[in-house]
C-alpha cells in the first residue's frame, strides 16, 4: 500500500514500493519531474501572472456579485495582459489583486450574508413568522471604515477623489424611491444629507469658485486646502429611472462614497470648529428651506451642552446643581426683566460669531469671495430652483429670501436690493427701487468676480452668453467679445477695490487714459491680434509679443526724450548738425526684411485665398478662426488643397491656349500656302 504525507499547500508526497516517493498535486495526479525541478518564481509567462474571473471565483469562494461588490469596494480593477492565454473574451485579473482580497475580512461577511439569506428564504417558503422576525432583527452588518483608511492613506488624497463622491452622491440625492432597483428612502436622505453638509461648509468657508449651468446639470468647483474639487448637480426636476442601468453597480459605489463624505464632513468640520453633524432649524427644514436650515454651532459650545446633559440624575453633582438652582431662583425672578434683553444680545452676538469666519485665518481669494456679494439681498422667484440660488449667493457674502415660510425676510421687506426672476414682466407689478435680474446674472458674477451691470440680464431681454469658467483662451486659443467685456470689467474692479486708479504711469510724467485714447488703443491691439490669427499664431504668444512691444516701445519713447532734451541743451547750432549727423551715422540700417519673407508658403496661400472675393465672402472665410485648433488645421489644408488645384488647372488653362494659339498659327500659314500652290498648278496647266 503506497503511504501519503499532506504538506500545506493541499499536495503530497506518496511512499511507493521500494522506496520510492513521488509528489503529487492537491487532486491526486502525479508532478513531473520538470516542474518539481523549476525554482518558484522564475515563470515570467503570463499565465503565471494573470487569473480568469471564473478562476478568481473559485480561488476565493464567492458569487459573482459578491466578488464584483469586494472588487468596487476594494477599488481594484480589471487587466488587460498583452498575451490572453486563456482566450480573447474573458476578463482577467492580477494574481496579486486576488491574493490581496484573500485576506480581507468583508469575505466572512459576505458569506454570512449569503448564509443569512439562505436562511430568510427558507423562513418565508415555511410560514415561520417567529423565525423571520428573530433573523430580520439580527441582520448581519459591516463597516466600510478601514477601506477608506486603505484607500486614503492622508486626508489630501480623500480631498482629490472627491468629484466622483460628490457627483453620485447629488445624483441619488434627487431621486426617487424606487424598491425594484432598491432605491430605499434611506439610501435617499442620507446622500441628501451629506451633499448639504458639504455645501453648507463651502458656504461658511466661502470656498465655491465656479458656477456653470449646462443641459446636463449645474458644475460646481470649489477649492478646499488647496485641492480643487468639481461635481456635477442634476437640475431640481423630477427625475425619470431608467430601466438599462445596473443600479446595484451604482448602489456599491455609493455605498462606500456615502462612508468616505461622512468621514471627509467630519474632519472639515472639527478643523473648522464646528459641531458634526450641524444643527437645523426644524421651521425651516419643515418649509424644505434646504441650505438655509442648517445652524452652525461652535464645537465648544455642544460640547459644553453635552456635558450639561449628560450628568446623573441621582449623582451629587446634580444634586448640587438642583440646590444651587433653588437658591438662585429668587434672585433670578427680581432681575429677570434686566437680563432677558441682555441674554438676546449675548444669544444674537453668539450666534453671529459662529457664522462669521475670521478674516485673519481666510485667505485672500476667500476674503474676495466673501464680497462679491456683500450688503444685497435677493429675492428667489417661486420659478428659479432656490437650493442652487441660496448655494451660490451665500457663498459669495449675499443674502437670500424667497416667499414662504421660513424666509428670513418679507417679501415686500425694504432691504431687498434684488429680485432673481426667470419669466416675462409683462402683467406684474414692478418695484422700481429693486433690480430685477436673471439667474444668469447671479452665476456670472460669481464667475469673473465682480457686479456686471444689469441691463443686460433683464427680465424681457435675450441675456449674453453663458461662458463656460472652466474653459479659458489658452485652452480653446479664443477669446470671445463678451469675455474681453468682462475682463475689462474685471480689471476695473479689481484696481478700484485695490484703490489704483486707472491711469497709465510712466517714468516721468502720468498720462490719464480717457475713452478715445482707450479705443484707439482698443482698435490697434484687436488689428494686431487679426493679423497673428491670420498668420497662425496662437493667443498665448501674442499676448506675449504685445507685452514685449509695449516694453520696446516705451524703451524707445525714452530714448526719443532723452535725445530731445540733449538737443536743447546745446546752443551752438553746428554741434546740433553734427550730433545729429553722428546719430544718423550710429544709426543701424533699415532692415530690408518683410512680410512675405517671414511667412512660410502655407500662410502665404491662405492669405491669399480669404483676400479672393467680395468683402461678405472674405469676412465668411475669416469665420474659420472660431472653430477648434483642429477644424481649423483641416480647414487650413483643405483650402491650401483647393488652391494648388486652382493653381493646377490655371496652368493647364494656359497650356491649352498655348496649343490653342499654336494651332491656329499653324492652320494660318498653311492656308496662305495653298493659294500658291493653286497658282503654279493653274499656270503649268495654262503652259500645257
Amino acid at each position: 500500500r503506497a503511504r501519503v504525507t499532506c504538506d500545506d499547500e493541499g499536495g503530497g508526497v506518496v511512499a511507493m514500493g521500494g522506496g520510492k516517493q513521488k509528489r503529487v498535486s492537491s487532486t491526486g495526479k502525479v508532478i513531473p519531474k520538470s516542474v518539481l525541478k523549476q525554482k518558484k518564481g522564475t515563470s515570467k509567462s503570463a499565465a503565471s501572472r494573470y487569473v480568469t474571473r471564473n478562476q478568481a471565483l473559485n480561488r476565493l469562494q464567492l458569487k459573482l456579485g459578491d466578488f464584483r461588490r469586494l472588487c468596487i469596494l476594494k477599488g481594484i480593477h480589471p487587466r488587460e495582459p498583452k498575451k490572453k492565454s486563456q482566450g480573447q473574451g474573458k476578463t482577467y485579473y492580477h494574481v496579486k489583486d486576488i491574493a490581496f482580497l484573500h485576506h480581507e475580512p468583508l469575505l466572512e461577511k459576505f458569506r454570512e450574508l449569503r448564509a443569512y439569506a439562505r436562511k430568510l428564504k427558507r423562513a418565508k417558503a415555511k410560514s415561520n413568522y417567529v423565525a423571520l422576525d428573530r433573523l430580520r432583527e439580527n441582520t448581519p452588518k459591516y463597516e466600510l471604515s478601514h477601506l477608506v483608511l486603505e484607500r486614503y492613506p492622508t486626508f489630501n488624497d480623500a480631498l482629490q477623489d472627491l468629484d466622483d463622491p460628490m457627483t453620485l452622491t447629488s445624483l441619488f440625492a434627487v431621486l426617487p424611491s424606487v424598491n425594484r432597483h432598491n432605491i430605499a428612502p434611506e439610501i435617499v436622505a442620507r446622500s441628501e444629507q451629506l451633499a448639504r453638509e458639504f455645501k453648507s461648509y463651502c458656504v461658511r468657508t466661502h470656498a465655491l469658485r465656479k458656477v456653470f449651468i449646462s443641459v446636463k446639470g449645474i458644475y460646481y468647483e470649489a477649492e478646499i486646502e488647496g485641492e480643487k474639487i468639481t461635481w456635477l448637480e442634476p437640475h431640481a426636476l423630477s427625475q425619470t429611472v431608467p430601466e438599462d442601468v445596473d443600479y446595484r453597480v451604482m448602489l456599491t459605489f455609493l455605498e462606500f462614497y456615502q462612508d468616505l463624505l461622512s468621514f471627509v464632513n467630519f474632519k472639515l468640520y472639527k478643523e473648522a470648529g464646528l459641531q458634526y453633524p450641524p444643527m437645523l432649524n426644524e421651521e425651516m427644514e419643515d418649509a424644505a428651506a434646504g441650505l438655509a436650515a442648517v445652524v452652525h454651532k461652535l464645537a465648544r459650545e455642544a460640547d459644553s451642552a453635552a456635558h450639561a446633559k449628560a450628568l446623573p440624575a441621582g449623582s451629587s453633582e446634580a444634586a448640587a446643581v438642583e440646590a444651587r438652582a433653588k437658591s438662585l431662583k429668587a434672585k433670578l425672578a427680581s432681575i429677570a426683566a434686566n437680563q432677558d434683553e441682555e441674554d438676546e444680545d449675548e444669544e444674537a452676538a453668539a450666534a453671529m460669531d459662529a457664522d462669521a469666519v475670521d478674516d485673519s485665518e481666510m485667505t485672500s481669494e476667500q476674503r474676495e469671495c466673501s464680497k462679491i456679494f456683500d450688503g444685497l439681498v435677493f429675492f428667489i422667484n417661486r420659478e428659479v430652483p432656490r437650493n442652487m440660488m441660496i448655494f451660490i449667493i451665500k457663498s459669495f457674502g449675499g443674502e437670500v429670501c424667497w416667499d414662504g415660510e421660513g424666509s428670513p425676510y418679507d417679501a415686500d421687506d425694504a432691504a431687498i436690493t434684488h429680485v432673481v426672476i426667470d419669466r416675462p414682466t409683462t402683467n406684474m407689478k414692478l418695484n422700481p427701487k429693486v433690480v430685477y435680474i436673471q439667474p444668469q446674472w447671479v452665476c456670472d458674477c460669481a464667475n469673473w468676480r465682480v457686479l456686471i451691470p444689469p441691463d443686460g440680464y433683464a427680465p424681457d431681454t435675450e441675456a449674453p452668453p453663458h461662458l463656460s469658467p472652466f474653459v479659458g483662451a489658452d485652452d480653446d486659443g479664443y477669446t470671445p467679445e463678451y469675455a474681453k467685456t468682462l475682463l475689462k470689467l474685471q480689471e476695473e474692479a479689481r484696481a478700484i477695490r485695490n484703490g489704483v486708479p486707472l491711469i497709465r504711469v510712466t517714468d516721468e510724467d502720468i498720462v490719464v487714459i480717457d475713452d478715445t485714447t482707450q479705443a484707439a488703443m482698443d482698435e490697434k491691439r484687436y488689428r494686431k491680434e487679426l493679423e497673428a490669427e491670420m498668420k497662425g499664431v496662437p493667443y498665448s504668444k501674442s499676448l506675449a509679443a504685445a507685452a514685449e512691444s509695449e516694453d520696446d516701445e516705451d524703451a524707445s519713447e525714452d530714448e526719443d526724450e532723452d535725445d530731445d532734451d540733449a538737443d536743447d541743451d546745446d546752443d551752438d547750432d553746428a554741434d546740433d548738425d553734427s550730433d545729429n549727423d553722428s546719430d544718423d551715422s550710429q544709426r543701424e540700417p533699415k532692415s530690408r526684411l518683410t512680410v512675405d519673407m517671414a511667412l512660410s508658403e502655407k500662410d502665404k496661400i491662405m492669405r491669399d485665398q480669404l483676400t479672393k472675393g467680395s468683402e461678405e465672402e472674405q469676412m465668411k472665410k475669416m469665420s474659420y478662426m472660431l472653430l477648434p485648433r483642429k477644424k481649423r488645421e483641416l480647414y487650413k489644408a483643405m483650402q491650401i488643397g483647393i488652391a494648388k488645384k486652382e493653381k493646377r488647372a490655371a496652368e493647364l488653362t494656359k497650356l491649352a491656349e498655348e496649343h490653342k494659339q499654336a494651332k491656329k498659327r499653324a492652320a494660318g500659314e498653311k492656308d496662305a500656302s495653298t493659294p500658291k500652290r493653286a497658282k503654279k498648278a493653274s499656270t503649268s496647266s495654262r503652259k500645257k
